[in-house]
């Protein structure tokens, strides 16, 4: 079972918090920093500021040396997708390729109204014509042009640079609820598909949901990564599990129900209710990004349990 750190900035942190978590999510032996990508909080007042995941990402690229970084998930409306597909392949680079593009259609409206990107009410299509744009720029040949004429986007004469590290392109991850478009969309174009806060059993589902896609599009469901994001309250008792909870506003019984909460021993006992079903990889959600005896206590307990 491979085990990253997932953080959602917007809710209050520096670059200089992220890179120490960063830091810690490299020297404790986790496989990955993965930030979401919003830019106005979702609760208390959001101090300092929302930082820019693609900037912090190239930040993080130059200061670790190990671990993959990426997004979950980069907001489609927030960037073009010419210019996205350039950010992603030089922060690639930057990393020596050790970066994963998630993205999804966005959805959060009042970020966009706060600092004036446009929210338009057809989303999904401009994100499956994203996707088109991304691959068939990394992936046309050098020395060649892309074209594209969508009914969002179009691209003429592009030179397709530049490339990235990896090849063909660094993974994408698409994830989400959509019964229908969304395993359609994985796929066509994604590595990894993600369901993000969900039960075992809505997991499975919908994990089933894009094995059928997969094989619809001539792919073997083994081609696919299957992974989950849950909120993390680790604690060695539950003194420690409630002091955890209170510090981001949850409940210890709640968590328990919604995400990877209670001892360790609980903690492992669950992420292999879905390693059952077929994750591969977990994403725990850090929400206090200042308490990193809580990143150590799960690397300790937690990942030596599951050999990540």
């Amino acid at each position: 079972m491979d085990l990253r750190i997932f953080t959602e900035p917007q809710q209050g942190a520096t670059y200089d918090t992220l890179l120490t978590v960063a830091k810690a999510t490299e020297d404790l032996g986790f496989g990955a920093f993965f930030r979401s990508d919003h830019y106005l909080h979702m609760s208390g007042d959001g101090l300092p500021g929302p930082t820019d995941a693609w900037i912090t990402l190239a930040g993080l690229a130059r200061e670790t040396k190990r671990i993959r970084l990426g997004t979950l998930m980069t907001a489609a409306t927030f960037r073009l997708p010419g210019v996205l597909a350039i950010q992603v392949a030089q922060v690639d680079a930057m990393s020596g390729g050790r970066v994963e593009l998630g993205i999804g259609a966005g959805w959060f409206e009042q970020e966009h109204t706060a600092y004036g990107i446009p929210f338009p009410r057809e989303r999904f299509g401009r994100l499956e014509e994203q996707l088109d744009i991304l691959t068939g720029l990394w992936d046309t040949p050098v020395g060649d042009t892309f074209r594209y004429d969508g009914r969002h986007y179009s691209l003429a004469d592009s030179p397709a640079l530049p490339k990235s590290a990896q090849h063909p392109h660094p993974p994408i991850l698409i994830g989400g609820f959509g019964a229908k478009r969304t395993p359609a969309l994985a796929a066509r174009f994604a590595n990894e598909f993600n369901f993000p806060f969900g039960s075992v059993d809505t997991s499975a589902q919908q994990f089933e949901r894009v094995r059928g896609a997969l094989i619809e599009h001539g792919r073997e469901a083994e081609d696919m990564v299957f992974s989950n994001a849950l909120v993390a309250c680790v604690g060695k008792d539950d003194a420690e599990v409630a002091r955890r909870a209170g510090v981001i506003g949850r409940e210890p019984a709640e968590l328990r129900e919604n995400g990877l909460a209670g001892s360790p021993g609980e903690v492992v006992d669950k992420i292999g209710r879905f390693a059952e079903i077929g994750s591969t990889r977990i994403y725990f959600q850090i929400l206090d990004l200042d308490d990193l005896d809580h990143l150590e206590l799960i690397a300790s307990e937690v990942m030596t349990q599951l050999g990540g």
